[in-house]
């Protein structure tokens, strides 16, 4: 019984400073996002509502980014009380050392990041998602367009006084392949239907090969080749998906498997869906390390330096896991590698520190 209070005196405890730390993190992230959409409002005349809308639709997705930090800033507080008020040395009375107390809290930090996963993350996304639409509608960018599906690749596009409707059923290197171009004039209406089997995308003046043209007025010319200019080259196109943050963990392995149809390169989203089927387990490492530094840095040097040490380190472990995922996406190892080895050098230095815990 005694067991099961404290148990659940330490869930609330913990609980308590994992939301204070949200909070504050919740605040900070939209008052410095509310600036940029301040300024990025500034030529439009939409008043203070715009910048305040998008903003509370983009907070969530930044603090979803910063859990795993305000998991370790969490648990350094919770241990700085601990120790403050003498708690640990009467958990320790009632059988509950150090090691324990840790490994309760890594069992809270995994199904909270569970649930963070699964929910939060799914609810961010989806406001992501309106966030990214509503802003796009004050963009140039609006204009140009593109999605895929099981239909293979589409693009709208905007040039000159054409539009374009384009179609292709696979992308490889710099190619488009069975390439279909619907040619509209400003009013939507159509002008001429272009089909080829090859179209070279490397620059914006796309290269046709086996060209057939079909006008409108029944009219229809064969061509070994036409140059078609378009607001799309290869990068552009390869990076046009790069906000997957919009994307709920459905629609990202829906999105992997069209890629892979098209034979666009799939590693930035494998690498995105890897990292949210990490999460839990970083969470729950960011944790201990928050406890550990509390436990081998004596919190009578400072609350602030406590903290400080663990800001530095959250930026230390952000760059290392920035630089593995760097090298996946970059091929120079493999996408589950880039993921776990970053993790698996924290368990590793986790376990060397935890061995003498319960001396402090």
């Amino acid at each position: 019984m005694k067991l099961k209070i404290y148990k659940n005196y330490i869930l609330k405890s913990y609980l308590y400073y994992f939301l204070i730390v949200s909070l504050i993190f919740t605040f900070l992230s939209f008052f410095l996002n509310i600036l940029e959409e301040i300024v990025f409002f500034e030529k439009y005349d939409v008043g203070i509502l715009y910048p305040v809308m998008l903003t509370s639709l983009n907070t969530p997705s930044i603090l979803f980014e910063i859990f795993p930090f305000i998991f370790l800033i969490s648990s350094q507080l919770f241990f700085i009380k601990f120790k403050e008020n003498e708690e640990l040395n009467l958990l320790k009375i009632t059988g509950i050392d150090n090691f324990s107390l840790i490994r309760f809290l890594i069992y809270i930090s995994f199904i909270l990041g569970v649930i963070i996963t699964i929910v939060f993350y799914t609810f961010s996304s989806n406001l992501k998602h309106n966030y990214l639409s509503i802003k796009n509608k004050f963009t140039n960018d609006n204009k140009y367009l593109a999605a895929i599906n099981n239909n293979g690749l589409w693009i709208k596009d905007e040039y000159g006084e054409n539009i374009y409707v384009i179609n292709a059923d696979e992308f490889a290197k710099n190619t488009l392949k069975n390439v279909t171009i619907n040619q509209l004039d400003n009013k939507f209406n159509l002008k001429s239907i272009i089909i080829s089997d090859l179209a070279n995308i490397e620059n914006k003046e796309w290269k046709l090969e086996k060209v057939k043209i079909f006008y409108v007025n029944g009219k229809k010319e064969i061509l070994e080749s036409l140059n078609v200019n378009t607001n799309f080259n290869r990068e552009k196109l390869n990076s046009i998906f790069s906000n997957l943050n919009s994307l709920n963990l459905l629609q990202l392995i829906n999105l992997s498997e069209d890629y892979k149809k098209l034979g666009l390169s799939s590693k930035e989203v494998k690498s995105h869906i890897y990292k949210l089927y990490s999460l839990p387990i970083l969470i729950s490492i960011m944790a201990t390390i928050g406890s550990i530094l509390v436990l081998n840095f004596s919190y009578k040097k400072s609350k602030f330096f406590n903290l400080s040490l663990g800001v530095l380190s959250s930026v230390v472990i952000y760059y290392v896991n920035y630089f593995f995922n760097l090298l996946g996406i970059t091929e120079k190892t493999t996408i589950l590698l880039s993921i776990c080895s970053p993790l698996i050098i924290l368990i590793l230095f986790c376990s060397i520190l935890l061995v003498r815990v319960n001396e402090k």
